[in-house]
């Protein structure tokens, strides 16, 4: 292995450490999503529940099993910490670099020590991605979801890559199969649509017709066998849960014009170049590359191929759904990295950096020049009365993100070393990514993680204090005291379909059986809520006998 690949490793590894799993455990738990992927794993843990999954003790039927399992093996290996909540996305997101690798590398297996390069380059690429950082950090579903995608797509082309009727066919479709199961009981029939929409059509493409039925009956037999248990288990202990989890993540959510988080067809075309910074602006450089590769029978043709159904085709399909939120499109970035790469390789190999790839390094150091002068301004000087910091050490830490950021990318265009480029635009995002762990805003903090105020009277609230809380903050409740009795005030969001069921009666209030409730269990009562809600209630509640909040925006803890 020649030194600059042995750099290239060093770098992806570092990367993978110091952007994704070192800083995990600094930043408080986010609201509601990094709190409902703490709070269901931690209830099956604690109450022996591996089937139903429950918020507050309440039926919680938004998605199913398999991510909480992954994140409760997570919670019982590391502790109840911000850590092993967040580790389960940021492992799914390494192993997704690893499978672009082993793509890469066997679409090349003849390659020199430059082709090899370039598969290192291909993780690089997909690591530096910002939405995939964001989303790597966070405790949601979506990133082991998109790592088990990557899987089912990665074995199924690497089987049409092997022998037909070979023991390596069967075992690679086998995989891949196993794979497509657990992205099925990760977050539901989504599972088949991506894999369908990227194979198939391939197929098609090379006109291998009939592998489209003679290589697709053992995959999804192994889905079934895989999906099958759990999803008779739950149909035989919750008869209603397909029936909500059918019509109401899928038909509604695809469909409905009353779709949760509802955006226009052109949302993801308007919102993905920011998600694919840094590598937005030089894309025109790479297209040129992949343009002239993707005819012809090589394998790294065919991998272009299939990159490219598998990033055009559920690339439409999310945008043709009337619910959208950013991470949805997070499987389409394993094979964004894959035709980068590969497009990239062959404008270094023909014509070296042409004025396309100098001009998308430009634009980048450009963009984030203007973040580095504006920042001070808005810190030093405000925008509508906000400033992000109070505290000096985090403002350094942010223009020293930034100016490395432009540094890197500066060196990038004076570089005369091409793979050197290369590494220095990827690596250019390195040390902004590490500092973001430790520079949330304070008005962030303050508005979406109530667990400091928490943590802060944790030892103090007992088994025999009653809680009370909004629905905004039930989750971080139930996570940060070990709890799943709390009542809920207010409106029921999304644990309304929870509190449907008998056994559920009474676990919400209006305001007034708030207040009888705090009257009949004096000095027994805590109340927590988001500040604009209590704001709304505190006339009609009991005075509390003491009360603290964590700012101006964030949460009250109220007892009685």
């Amino acid at each position: 292995m020649s030194n600059i690949n042995k750099f290239t490793v060093l770098l992806l590894v570092s990367f993978f450490l110091l952007a994704y799993i070192l800083p995990l455990g600094v930043r408080d738990l986010v609201v509601p999503d990094e709190t409902r992927y703490a709070e269901v794993p931690r209830e099956m843990i604690a109450g022996g529940d591996w089937i139903t999954p429950h918020i507050n003790g309440l039926r919680y039927f938004e998605k199913p099993v398999m991510g909480y399992w992954v994140h409760a093996a997570s919670l019982k290996a590391f502790g109840e910490n911000n850590f092993a909540v967040r580790f389960p996305s940021a492992l799914s997101v390494g192993l997704s670099a690893v499978l672009i690798f082993l793509l890469m590398r066997n679409a090349g297996r003849r390659e020199d020590e430059e082709d090899r390069f370039y598969n290192l380059l291909a993780p690089l690429i997909f690591l530096s991605c910002f939405e995939v950082f964001g989303v790597g950090n966070t405790a949601v579903l979506d990133n082991l979801f998109s790592f088990f995608l990557t899987a089912t797509v990665a074995c199924f082309f690497l089987s049409s890559e092997a022998v037909p009727g070979s023991i390596r066919e069967k075992l690679l479709l086998l995989v891949s199969g196993l794979f497509c199961g657990f992205a099925f009981l990760t977050k539901g029939f989504l599972a088949l649509a991506v894999p369908v929409l990227t194979l198939a059509p391939y197929l098609v493409l090379e006109r291998r017709y009939k592998d489209l039925f003679r290589m697709s009956w053992l995959p999804i037999l192994t889905a079934v066998i895989v999906a099958a248990p759990w999803g008779i288990m739950i149909h035989l202990k919750e008869p209603d849960f397909w029936h909500f989890f059918f019509w109401n993540e899928h038909i509604r959510r695809f469909l409905a014009d009353n779709a949760q988080h509802r955006e226009s067809f052109w949302f993801f075309f308007l919102t993905a170049p920011a998600m694919f910074i840094p590598w937005t602006f030089v894309t025109p450089a790479a297209v040129r590359g992949i343009a002239a590769q993707f005819s012809g029978d090589d394998p790294k043709n065919r991998l272009l191929r299939v990159s490219l159904c598998w990033l055009v085709l559920p690339f439409l399909f999310f945008s043709l759904s009337r619910g959208k939120l950013l991470t949805y499109i997070l499987p389409c970035f394993p094979p964004f990295a894959i035709l980068m790469a590969s497009g990239l390789r062959h404008l270094f190999k023909t014509s070296g950096p042409n004025r396309l790839f100098q001009g998308g390094t430009a634009v980048t150091a450009m963009l984030f020049a203007v973040l580095l002068l504006a920042f001070p301004l808005v810190q030093f000087f405000g925008f509508d009365g906000f400033r992000p910091f109070r505290e000096s050490w985090k403002v350094i830490m942010v223009i020293n993100g930034l100016a490395f950021f432009v540094l890197l990318c500066v060196w990038s265009l004076k570089s005369r070393h091409l793979r050197g480029k290369l590494l220095l635009f990827g690596a250019a995002p390195l040390f902004f990514f590490f500092m973001v762990h430790f520079t949330i805003p304070d008005l962030t903090r303050e508005v979406k993680s109530p667990g400091p105020i928490l943590e802060k009277y944790r030892q103090s609230v007992t088994r025999d204090n009653i809680i009370i809380s909004d629905e905004n903050s039930l989750r971080a409740v139930c996570w940060y005291l070990k709890r799943s009795d709390v009542y809920i005030l207010g409106g029921a969001g999304e644990m309304d379909y929870g509190l449907t069921y008998p056994d559920a009666n009474g676990r919400q209030l209006d305001v007034k059986a708030a207040a009888d409730l705090i009257r009949k269990n004096p000095g027994k009562t805590v109340l927590v809520a988001r500040i604009r809600h209590a704001a709304q209630w505190q006339s009609q509640l009991p005075t509390p006998v003491f009360q603290d909040q964590n700012g101006p925006t964030g949460y009250v803890f109220w007892r009685y």
